[in-house]
């Protein structure tokens, strides 16, 4: 559970003067408290904008920049700011690292590409659904970040090796990434903030995510399809010779079987954990860190060999972004706006569903859905505790999946949507193939638009029936 602190009285002298010395106390500065909302907001934003400008301030770095910036300017206490963190979020992304890069070490996602060259035959559309597919399902398991790491370099070889273009289906991986990614608690950063912050466990997003995030992905591979076949992505210059030589490469992939078991044993451990942990008050980032610390014990591997894998800059990201939030809930902003949204649904949670759903979707495919996710769970997370107003006792769950199916859907809209999206790019980018803002919106937009659509439409649907 998101441990943020509560919002207190509003006033520049407990923070700057009883905490800890700031810059604000040392020129003796007292802020009245809207001057103090206003300066938590303006952090906020500015930190946003240098996320947005990340060809020129790594996002990372803006994340800390305005971490620093809430505990210098007195916002919150260096342990107020430590306490903002949300380690399940933090827990999980590690362990979940850790166990990926033994799977990838043991040799088990080259030997899962060269199986899937084999199916395809050197068929264009065998290619894209069968890469697709393997992206949503690794994503949905895997988290799609951790996916798409492994999987573009295996797409880009596959499609030169093919005579294809590559970024036709760099871009479906992306998009079945992030659909694929919206099936379970650990498929999506999204779907772990929520998870954390509203204390749904990796059963529940089954049950109300999975069966949406499931048709998108269907309609989402079918439309790529379609679009790739219109435009004439699925022509090969490969030679008839040529793909015969492709298909009859068997030179030997390396592989370690001994930790190949020990590494699919120890996640099949996790994801049953993650299934039966919840309701027993274990949480999944308590349990990805205990069985990958486990997996450490037995495999063969050093901590040092593996740590060097982690992707230490996503976790500080994330880490940064937390403590800019907890300076925005310490001066009471997610209650104005929790309150604002209870007055916009009326009492209407079908309302709701529509609002947050499409509203994330939209905002999430301009600005990086993993700050506006831990921005909008922290709203969900004011209005779950109100105990006045039209909502007081009422069940908020499903604006909880709504803003699931917003965010995760909503990344798809333009390639700055979701980390998903940027670490494809960069990866086509080092490969020789730089993939443009206008390329990526060519496919993902109007899929993201007709996915999204029917996504929340169809939950929005069964919420109300299940109503009437």
């Amino acid at each position: 559970m998101l441990s943020l602190v509560s919002p207190v009285a509003l006033t520049a002298a407990p923070l700057a003067e009883a905490d800890h010395a700031t810059l604000l106390s040392y020129f003796g500065l007292n802020l009245s408290s809207g001057a103090l909302v206003g300066l938590a907001i303006g952090i906020f934003a500015l930190t946003y904008l240098l996320i947005l400008l990340e060809h020129y301030v790594h996002r990372t770095v803006a994340a800390l920049l305005g971490a620093c910036g809430v505990m210098v300017l007195g916002l919150l206490t260096p342990d107020q700011a430590w306490r903002s963190i949300d380690f399940n979020t933090i827990f999980l992304l590690f362990g979940m690292m850790n166990i990926v890069n033994v799977l990838s070490r043991s040799g088990f996602f080259d030997l899962v590409a060269r199986r899937a060259l084999i199916l395809t035959r050197g068929n264009p559309a065998r290619v894209l659904w069968i890469f697709s597919v393997l992206t949503a399902v690794f994503s949905a398991f895997l988290d799609n970040v951790t996916t798409v790491l492994f999987m573009a370099p295996v797409v880009v070889t596959v499609a030169l090796r093919l005579g294809l273009k590559p970024l036709p289906y760099l871009i479906a991986v992306i998009l079945a990434s992030n659909t694929g990614g919206a099936a379970t608690l650990v498929g999506d950063p999204p779907n772990i903030i929520i998870g954390s912050v509203a204390g749904k466990g990796f059963g529940e997003f089954l049950v109300n995510v999975a069966p949406y995030a499931l048709v998108a992905t269907a309609l989402g591979i079918a439309l790529m399809h379609w679009l790739m076949a219109r435009r004439g992505d699925m022509n090969t210059a490969a030679s008839a010779e040529m793909l015969r030589s492709v298909m009859a490469d068997t030179t030997p992939i390396r592989t370690d079987p001994k930790l190949m078991r020990q590494a699919l044993s120890v996640f099949a451990v996790t994801l049953l954990f993650f299934i039966v942990g919840h309701p027993i008050g274990i949480e999944a980032g308590l349990v990805a860190l205990t069985t990958s610390t486990f997996l450490m014990l037995i495999a063969d591997l050093t901590p040092v060999e593996l740590f060097e894998q982690v992707e230490w800059t996503t976790l500080l990201f994330f880490m940064g972004l937390f403590i800019v939030v907890g300076g925005l809930e310490h001066v009471g902003v997610f209650t104005s706006v929790a309150s604002s949204l209870t007055g916009a649904i009326g009492g209407d949670l079908g309302l709701g569903i529509l609002l947050v759903g499409f509203g994330s979707a939209i905002i999430s495919g301009f600005v990086d859905n993993i700050p506006f996710t831990i921005s909008m769970a922290s709203v969900l997370r004011e209005l779950q505790g109100n105990t006045t107003g039209a909502l007081a006792g009422v069940s908020i769950d499903p604006l909880w999946w709504a803003l699931s199916l917003g965010a995760c859907l909503g990344g798809n809209l333009t390639l700055i949507g979701a980390s998903a999206n940027i670490v494809v790019a960069d990866i086509a980018a080092r490969e020789g193939h730089p993939m443009s803002f206008g390329q990526f919106i060519r496919y993902g937009s109007p899929i993201a638009l007709i996915t999204v659509t029917l996504a929340v439409g169809l939950y929005y649907l069964v919420y109300t029936l299940g109503q009437a």
